[in-house]
C-alpha cells in the first residue's frame, strides 16, 4: 500500500548497526527508503551495511555522537534527509550508594543531548524537505523506563528516557510549522545487546507480565518505525508511542 511506502525517502538511523536500530533500518530499507546507519565502530558498520544490503540501499559512516563535533560531522556527510532516527544510546545500572556521576554525564550525554544537537545539525536538510503535506520526520527512541518506575535500579537511563520524550513534544511544537514532525517510540523488552543480559535471567517473567505474553519481536519495532515515517503517520506529531506489549500501560 502506498500509504506506507518510502520509496525515494532517504533516512539516518543512528545507533544503526545493531538491537533496534538495525531492526528500524531494515524496515525503512523494506519500506523502500536509502538508508545511512551510524555507530562508533567501522567494524560492526561494515558489518550491519553487508547484512542490510539485501533490503535496499545503505551506507555506514562511523561516529561517536557523545561529542558535538562528531554530530556535526554526522550531518555534513547527509546530502538530503527525509527521516532522523535518533536510536543510539546507553544505559547504566547501580545502588544508589555505588551509583557513579560519569554515569549520569555518559547516559545523559548520548541520550538526551546527543539527539538534541544531532537534530539541530540536520535541521536545514529535514525542513529542506519536508512539506505541508509530507513533512520531514524524527524518530526519537525512548523508553517504556521514562514511562513507568523500573524495579532496576536504572537512574541516569530511566531519568534520560523521560527527557527525550519531553524534549521530543517541545521540538514537536516549535519544527511542526517548519513541515518536520517528531515523535517518540518507548519501547518495551526486545531482543538487544542492552536487554541481553536482563532478558536472559529474567526474559520469561517480564515476558509473562504483558498482557500480549511476550517481548517484542524485529517487524513490531519496524512496524511503527514505518508508520512514522510515511504518510500513514503524516498528521501524527508529538506523540510518545510505548511498544511492548502493554507493560507501562496497564501495569
Amino acid at each position: 500500500m502506498d500509504l506506507f511506502d518510502l520509496t525515494g525517502k532517504k533516512a539516518l538511523v543512528t545507533g544503526g548497526t545493531r538491537g533496534i536500530g538495525l531492526m528500524i533500518a531494515r524496515g525503512l530499507l523494506d519500506a523502500g527508503a536509502s538508508v545511512v546507519i551510524s555507530s562508533r565502530g567501522e567494524e560492526a558498520c561494515a558489518k550491519a551495511v553487508a547484512e542490510l544490503s539485501a533490503h535496499g540501499t545503505v551506507t555506514a559512516v562511523p561516529a561517536d555522537l557523545q561529542s558535538e563535533e562528531e554530530a556535526e560531522r554526522l550531518a555534513a556527510s547527509v546530502d538530503e534527509l527525509d527521516i532522523l532516527v535518533n536510536n543510539a544510546g546507553a544505559t547504566w545500572g547501580a545502588p544508589i550508594e555505588e551509583f557513579p556521576a560519569s554515569a549520569w554525564d555518559k547516559v545523559l550525554n548520548l541520550n538526551v543531548k546527543a539527539p538534541f544537537f544531532l537534530t539541530k545539525a540536520l535541521l536545514a536538510k529535514l525542513e529542506a524537505r519536508g512539506t505541508h503535506d509530507d513533512p520531514s520526520r524524527v524518530i526519537n527512541i525512548g523508553s517504556i523506563d521514562g514511562l513507568h518506575v523500573s524495579s532496576l535500579p536504572t537512574y541516569s537511563y530511566a531519568v534520560s528516557k523521560s527527557g527525550i520524550h519531553h524534549l521530543t513534544r517541545m521540538l514537536a511544537r516549535d519544527l511542526g510549522p517548519r513541515h518536520i514532525t517528531v515523535n517518540a517510540v518507548a519501547p518495551g523488552p526486545f531482543e538487544s545487546k542492552m536487554m541481553a543480559a536482563t532478558l536472559e535471567s529474567f526474559g520469561d517473567a517480564i515476558a509473562g507480565s504483558a498482557p500480549l505474553r511476550r517481548i517484542g519481536r524485529a517487524d513490531d519495532m519496524a512496524g511503527v518505525a514505518v508508520f512514522l515515517a510515511s504518510r500513514a503517520g503524516s498528521y501524527v506529531t508529538g506523540a510518545v508511542i510505548p511498544v511492548d506489549g502493554g507493560i507501562a500501560t496497564t501495569a
